[in-house]
């Protein structure tokens, strides 16, 4: 894949392609949005398309025949897909953090010229998971960049980076993908009709989410913890990505139940297989304590970044929900 061929993000490809074509490389990017939207994917096109040996035209996005975008097929591009080109780094968190001793290889593959390419690129994904010691060492490498490098920070919470390194970063910002765009990329993965209506539903235009795991699958495994919640069972939780996760999946059923106090049109509801469900689940609840627990849970959603322990969240959670739906 090149840059011309991200599906759904008009404006920050317009935003990159533009950039290769003014040669106005900058030294640090910040590519920030929704998990599951292409971030990464579009970081590391941009790579191909920095380095690439055989470049080809822009595409019907950029009014210009530039050819900056990469071909796909050189040397540099397969080398990059593949994650072994000697000028190109992507840095992951390890048990989700980044530690100073990845900011450390970060300062020693840019110590060096670019050996193949024209430009050193470094990725780092989930930025924002940087502790504090590996967030002080990484912003002297922002101060200092070596030249002919490229740093691009990708985040789905920059809020979270310090404010000296997002400084120091020009932002490009992605968003979720139209409903349209969202079906067009997930078509080549899913060919049940029935499973590819939920996946696009449920993926609410991140379409990576329901490309790297069984959204359907996964909803009932929420569904069962739901009830396990509402019946006063142990912790069934095993990580706090487990956590995350469910979460996330409460937040959408229990704005489907507010819309079914305020509308009772099935057709606005995300998860509008189970209509009949959250009827039930609502009936008998004011639409102010749904709107309360939905803060609430968004509340805990967002604390989960401290190591919340799991047995007393749950404990919380359940408590919390079996006091507010009524049966």
């Amino acid at each position: 894949m090149s840059l011309k061929d991200i599906i759904g993000q008009e404006k920050a490809v317009r935003m990159l392609l533009g950039i290769l074509i003014r040669q106005k490389v900058a030294s640090s990017y910040l590519f920030c949005g929704e998990t599951g939207i292409g971030k990464k994917t579009a970081a590391v096109d941009f790579a191909k398309a920095l380095n690439c040996l055989n470049p080809q035209p822009a595409g019907p996005r950029i009014t210009s025949d530039s050819p900056v975008d990469a071909c796909e097929e050189c040397e540099s591009c397969s080398k990059i897909k593949a994650g072994v080109h000697p000028d190109f780094l992507l840095i992951s968190p390890e048990e989700r953090l980044i530690r100073i001793e990845e900011v450390r290889i970060i300062d020693d593959a840019l110590s060096y010229k670019p050996f193949e390419g024209r430009k050193k690129t470094v990725i780092v994904d989930d930025a924002e998971t940087m502790n504090i010691s590996a967030a002080n060492a990484f912003l002297k490498t922002l101060e200092e960049p070596p030249q002919d490098s490229v740093i691009i920070l990708v985040s789905s919470r920059p809020d979270l980076l310090p404010e000296t390194i997002r400084s120091r970063c020009s932002r490009i910002n992605f968003f979720p993908l139209s409903k349209a765009s969202c079906r067009e990329v997930l078509a080549e993965k899913e060919k049940d009709a029935e499973k590819f209506s939920l996946a696009a539903r449920l993926s609410m235009g991140r379409p990576g989410i329901a490309l790297s795991s069984d959204l359907h699958e996964e909803r009932k495994w929420v569904l069962n913890l739901l009830r396990g919640m509402l019946h006063a069972e142990k912790d069934g939780w095993s990580s706090r990505d487990e956590m995350q996760r469910w979460f996330d999946h409460a937040l959408v059923l229990l704005r489907d139940m507010t819309v079914l106090k305020l509308t009772d049109d099935p057709r606005q509801l995300v998860n509008n297989d189970l209509e009949g469900y959250l009827t039930g689940l609502s009936k008998s609840v004011d639409v102010k304590v749904i709107i309360y627990i939905h803060q609430e849970l968004s509340r805990i959603r967002r604390l989960l970044q401290f190591n919340l322990n799991k047995s007393i969240t749950w404990n919380y959670t359940a408590s919390m929900l079996r006091k507010g739906l009524v049966f």
